[in-house]
Parts: structure tokens; sequence; C-alpha cells
């Protein structure tokens, strides 16, 4: 049975991040808040838990999540390669509204699906969110909603379509900002937009003054119902299908959200 904290109280968002904690290291799933709105989160290296998270969100292989991560170090930890410039936009837009898509280590045992050597990473700005991965470590993340319908933007929206699919419920307020994560295409030599969202491409050209152009990235205000989350990729691209920091393609999934859809 599904247990729901209300982290908005002092003393239930202790017992609840722990909760949280103990459920996705068993391998369950658990509903908290991000910065764009709500994710379904899995231990990223149980691939038991990330079948189960697709199968509950009415996704497969071929949508695979994006992930979320507690600190900078652990995003290195998880790409190949930060690149020309992934250090710098991390240190510039984390934790906050930015999904950036590294080619994975090789090393890594996990199975995220279909990903084609790519992981999209984002550390999320909300406190309870980062609470939770500080202790789990990188999770699996995608909008929590059935794939097709709205991103949830409140816990109780979250449990009308997910149930008892997630042991633990973490109620952080209805979101702030449901703006999707922008997401960013690092495996390449050029930077590339998949998706416009949160943080503008004239920010990045700030500290990636060579971002390329692409007139084929998804608009925020023109996105499915399951893309407004951090977790879903819109443009063509190995993670399309994997919801963000939403939806109904794929990243953020993502972010909870992120095109990938995200939370």
């Amino acid at each position: 049975m599904s247990t729901h904290y209300d982290c908005r109280d002092a003393q239930t968002r202790t017992a609840g991040i722990d909760a949280a904690v103990t459920a996705a290291r068993a391998g369950e799933l658990i509903v908290l808040p991000t910065d764009t709105v709500y994710g379904i989160a899995a231990d990223a290296f149980t691939p038991a838990a990330v079948t189960t998270m697709l199968a509950a969100k009415g996704r497969g292989r071929n949508m695979p999540p994006p992930v979320l991560v507690g600190t900078a170090r652990a995003a290195a930890a998880l790409a190949a390669d930060l690149g020309a410039f992934g250090q710098d936009l991390i240190d510039e837009f984390w934790p906050g509204a930015l999904t950036l898509v590294f080619r994975a280590s090789p090393t890594l045992l996990w199975d995220l699906g279909d990903t084609k050597g790519t992981v999209a990473l984002r550390m999320p700005l909300h406190a309870v969110a980062l609470d939770v991965l500080k202790q789990t470590g990188p999770l699996a993340v995608s909008s929590a909603n059935r794939h097709g319908y709205p991103a949830a933007v409140t816990a109780e929206q979250a449990n009308e379509q997910l149930g008892e699919s997630v042991s633990v419920y973490l109620d952080g307020g209805p979101c702030a900002d449901n703006v999707p994560s922008t997401i960013l295409d690092l495996t390449g030599t050029i930077p590339k937009v998949l998706r416009a969202g949160a943080i503008s491409v004239d920010r990045l050209r700030t500290v990636a003054s060579v971002i390329a152009d692409n007139e084929h990235y998804a608009d925020p205000a023109d996105s499915a119902p399951d893309s407004s989350a951090d977790f879903k990729p819109a443009a063509p691209h190995p993670l399309a299908g994997s919801g963000g920091s939403g939806g109904s393609g794929g990243l953020a999934g993502p972010g909870i959200g992120e095109p990938p859809a995200g939370a």
C-alpha cells in the first residue's frame, strides 16, 4: 500500500525522505517534487525497478528515462566525458532546469533501456528532491503521469494516475514552475538544443557560444500533454520518448520532466 508524506511539515518531511530512500534502495518506486513537475523515480542501478517504472507509466524500453543527480560530482561519474562545455554549463546552471545529454560511461552497470549509449542528466533545484538524491544516489526519473496524460504538478495528481504502483509519495505542494527544462545535447562537437525550455538559448550562449541553432526543437508552449515535465526530448534523438525535471516523447523525462520528459 502506498504511503503519503506532507513534506511541508518538518517532522513529516524527515520521515518521508527516510521512507523514500528506503523504498528506492529496495527497488520500489517513489514520487517526489522537483522544480518543474512531479517525478516518478527508481534506483538507476536496479534494472527491474527501471522496468517497473516504465511499465507504471505505460512506456517501453524505447523510451528510456533521464537521470537526476544530487551533486555535480555524481554527473561526472556517469558521463564518459563532460566535453568542452559540460563543466562550465553545470557550474552556471545547476541545480536548475537544464538537462544535459552526454555519452554514458561504458563502465556503468545499469540498464535504462534503449539509450544508444547516451544519458540525460539533471540536478533539480528542489530541496526535497536533493535531500533524497544525496542519499539514494542517481535516480531514473520521469514525469509522474501515465503516458499521454498531463504531467502531475501536485502529489494528488500523481497519485490519481499512478496509484498503488508507487510505494512512497512525497508531497511538496503544487509545483511553482512547470516550464520544462531546456535539453542540450553535448554528445557531438557542437552543443545542440533538443528542447527549448526554462533556460533560454541566449543564456546558454553566455557559457557555450557555439551552441548550434536548431529550428526543429520543440517550443514548450506547443508541447504534448506529457511533455511538460522534465524528462522528454522533442527532437529526433536516441532519448526521444523518455519523459524530465514530461512526456509523450522521452528524456527529462525528465526532471522530475524532460523530447525527454522530466521532473
